[in-house]
C-alpha cells in the first residue's frame, strides 16, 4: 500500500507541475489581449537562431525578451513583461538598423526557452539546420601546437574551467578542431561508470584523447543530438543523424550514430572530409604493373571491377577516383550508394531509402536511365547481385565493392549469394582486394638489419611469384618508426595494399564448378601480379611503412 501511495505522490507532482505550466500560459494569453499584444507559445516551434542573433545576449535578457522569427526585414519579438523599462531603446536600436518587429506577449517558460539558445550560439557563427562553424581561430590554434593529443588535452582542460554558459560550446568546438587538425576519421565518446572516454581514431587506429564526467558529457551528447537532428528523448534505441561543419571554405559531413549503453549512449561521429577521397588513382599506392593493367581494365564498355575488403579499408575511395578518371562529358555515370557519403561533380548519385530504393529497386531503375557506368555501394544480396551481373552483360560497366578477405574470395562469395557461376567469366573483368596501412614520416624513421627469419619469411612471400622481376635485388634491410614522446607514433597518413585477378579464358571456365577460394589463388598466380602480402612486403622494403605495420595488416607465413 506504502509503495502505491509513493507512486501516486510522483504521479501528482507532475500533474501538478503540468497544471501549472497550462496555468502560466492562459495567465500569458489573458495578459496579451488586456495589452493588446498577440500571445505566443514557444515551447512548440522553432526559434530561429539567425533572428536570434540580432539581439545580444545581454540587451535581450536585459529587456526580457528575444527575437525568435525573422524574415527579410520583419522580426518577431518575444516579450514577457510590456512594461520593461529597456524595451523602448530596445525597438529604437531594432528600428534604427531597419528591422521592423511585431512583438508577442509569452510565458517566463517561453522566453527562459528562447534565451537558452543563446548558449548555441556562441560556437556557430552562421547558424543553417545542422550547420556547424568551428572558429578559424580555434583551427588554427590547434594546427599550429603542432596538432598533438597533449594539445588537445590541455584545451580542453582550459575550456572544461570556463563559465557554464560556454563551456559545453567550447569543449565541442575544441574536439572537432583537434579532430580535424590530427586528420581523426572517427570521434568515439564511450561513457563509463565513472567517466566518459574521448577517442579518436588516426590512421586506422583508436587512441584515448580525454574523459569527461558524466554531466558534461550528457551536455555534449544533447549538443550532438541537436544537431544531428535526432530525437533528444529517445536514449534505448538505436539512432541515427548527420551534421556539417564549416571549416574555412569547405564545409565537412559528420555522420553520427547513437547506441544505447549501460552508462549512456555511446556516439561514433564519422568525419567525412571531401578532400580526403579527391586522391587521384596514381597516388593510391598501386604498383605501376597493376596499374597499368586497371588503366584499360576501367575503360572497357562493359563488365564489372569489383573491390573487397573489410570496413574502413578504403574501397569507397578507390571507386571514387577511378570514376573520377574516366568521367568525361560523353558518358552517363549514376551511382546506388548507402548513404552518399562524399559528392562527385558531374556524376548522378543516388541514395538507398529504407524498403523503398534498395540496392536491387535502385539498379533496376538505374539500367533504365541507360548510363554507361553504374556504381553500386556494396552487393550485399543475391537480388542485387543478379542485376549487377546482368548490367555487366547487357552493355554496362560496373562498379562495386564487396566484403571477402581477398580477390580469390569475391567468386566463392557471389556464389554464396546465389548468383549463378557460369557467368562469372562473361560479367566480372577485375576482382580487386585492399587493405590500408600506415605510412612511416620520413622524419622519424631509421633503418635496420633483416634477422635471418626475417628473411626466410620473406623469400617464402616471393616464391609463389611469378614474374621475378617485381622482387628487388637486394633485400637486406628495413625501416622502423622512431618516436621522442607519447604524442608520437613514427608514422603519418596511410597508403594502399592492392591484389586483383583478371577474367581471363582459363579462370572463367574453372570457375563454372564453383571451385574454392585456394585453388582459385594458385591458378591465379600466373597472371604474375602482385599478392597483398607481396606489395606489403615490398612497401616494407623500400621504407614506405614497417615490417610490423604490415604484419598486423595482412597474413604473413611463420
Amino acid at each position: 500500500m506504502h509503495m502505491d501511495s509513493h507512486f501516486d505522490s510522483a504521479g501528482a507532482d507532475a500533474k501538478l507541475a503540468q497544471v501549472r505550466e497550462r496555468e502560466e500560459e492562459d495567465v500569458a494569453r489573458i495578459l496579451s489581449e488586456k495589452y493588446g499584444v498577440a500571445y505566443a507559445d514557444l515551447s512548440i516551434g522553432a526559434i530561429d537562431a539567425d533572428a536570434l542573433r540580432i539581439i545580444p545576449e545581454e540587451k535581450a535578457r536585459a529587456a526580457s525578451a528575444a527575437a525568435f522569427a525573422k524574415v527579410a526585414k520583419a522580426l518577431s519579438l518575444a516579450i514577457h513583461d510590456p512594461n520593461n523599462p529597456t524595451l523602448p531603446e530596445l525597438e529604437r536600436d531594432l528600428a534604427e538598423r531597419g528591422y521592423t518587429t511585431h512583438k508577442f506577449l509569452v510565458s517566463k517558460k517561453s522566453l527562459d526557452k528562447a534565451l537558452d539558445r543563446y548558449k548555441d550560439l556562441s560556437l556557430t557563427t552562421e547558424s543553417k539546420a545542422g550547420i556547424l562553424t568551428v572558429s578559424s581561430e580555434t583551427l588554427a590554434r590547434l594546427s599550429q601546437s603542432g596538432a598533438t593529443k597533449s594539445a588537445l588535452v590541455q584545451e580542453l582542460d582550459a575550456a572544461n574551467a570556463l563559465k557554464p554558459l560556454d563551456r559545453i560550446s567550447r569543449l565541442f568546438e575544441i574536439v572537432l578542431a583537434s579532430a580535424f587538425a590530427l586528420h581523426s576519421s572517427d570521434i568515439h565518446f564511450e561513457p563509463g561508470e565513472a567517466a566518459t572516454l574521448l577517442r579518436l581514431r588516426i590512421d586506422g587506429l583508436l587512441s584515448d584523447a580525454y574523459s569527461f564526467d558524466p554531466t558534461t558529457y550528457h551536455q555534449i551528447n544533447s549538443r550532438i543530438k541537436l544537431l544531428s537532428g535526432v530525437k533528444l528523448n529517445i536514449t534505448n534505441q538505436a539512432q541515427d543523424g548527420r551534421f556539417s561543419v564549416t571549416r574555412g571554405e569547405s564545409q565537412i559531413e559528420l555522420r553520427v550514430s547513437f547506441i544505447p549503453g549501460n552508462y549512456g549512449e555511446s556516439i561514433v561521429m564519422r568525419i567525412l572530409d571531401p578532400e580526403s577521397t579527391k586522391v587521384s588513382y596514381t597516388e593510391l599506392g598501386i604498383h605501376p604493373k597493376l596499374l597499368e593493367r586497371l588503366e584499360r581494365e576501367i575503360r572497357r564498355p562493359n563488365g564489372m571491377l569489383l573491390t573487397t575488403g573489410p570496413t574502413g579499408s578504403g574501397k569507397t575511395t578507390t571507386l571514387y577516383s577511378f570514376l573520377r578518371e574516366i568521367h568525361t562529358p560523353e558518358i552517363k555515370i549514376i551511382t546506388i550508394e548507402d548513404p552518399v557519403e562524399y559528392h562527385l561533380e558531374g556524376i548522378v548519385q543516388t541514395q538507398v531509402a529504407g524498403e523503398h530504393y534498395t540496392f536491387a529497386e535502385g539498379l533496376k531503375s538505374i539500367v533504365r536511365q541507360d548510363p554507361d557506368i553504374i556504381m553500386v555501394g556494396e552487393i550485399r544480396d543475391g537480388e542485387t547481385a543478379d542485376i549487377a551481373i546482368q548490367a555487366a552483360l547487357t552493355g554496362h560497366f560496373v562498379f562495386s565493392t564487396l566484403h571477402t578477405n581477398d580477390a580469390a574470395g569475391t567468386f566463392p562469395r557471389l556464389a554464396d549469394l546465389g548468383a549463378d557461376p557460369k557467368s562469372f567469366g562473361s560479367a566480372v573483368t577485375v576482382s580487386m582486394a585492399q587493405r590500408l596501412i600506415r605510412k612511416l614520416d620520413p622524419d622519424k624513421k631509421k633503418e635496420r638489419p633483416l634477422t635471418d627469419a626475417e628473411k626466410a619469411m620473406i623469400a617464402k612471400v616471393f616464391e609463389p611469384l611469378v614474374d621475378k622481376s617485381l622482387i628487388p635485388e637486394k633485400i637486406e634491410t628495413v625501416w622502423e618508426p622512431v618516436v621522442s614522446s607519447a604524442d608520437e607514433t613514427g608514422y603519418k597518413g596511410r597508403v594502399g595494399l592492392y591484389e586483383a585477378i583478371f577474367m581471363d579464358d582459363e579462370l572463367a571456365h574453372f570457375l563454372r564448378d564453383n571451385p574454392p577460394e585456394n585453388e582459385i589463388a594458385k591458378l591465379t598466380a600466373k597472371q604474375g601480379y602482385l599478392t597483398l602480402a607481396q606489395d606489403g612486403i615490398l612497401k616494407a622494403l623500400s621504407g614506405i611503412t614497417s615490417l610490423s605495420e604490415v604484419a598486423a595488416t595482412v597474413d604473413l607465413p611463420r
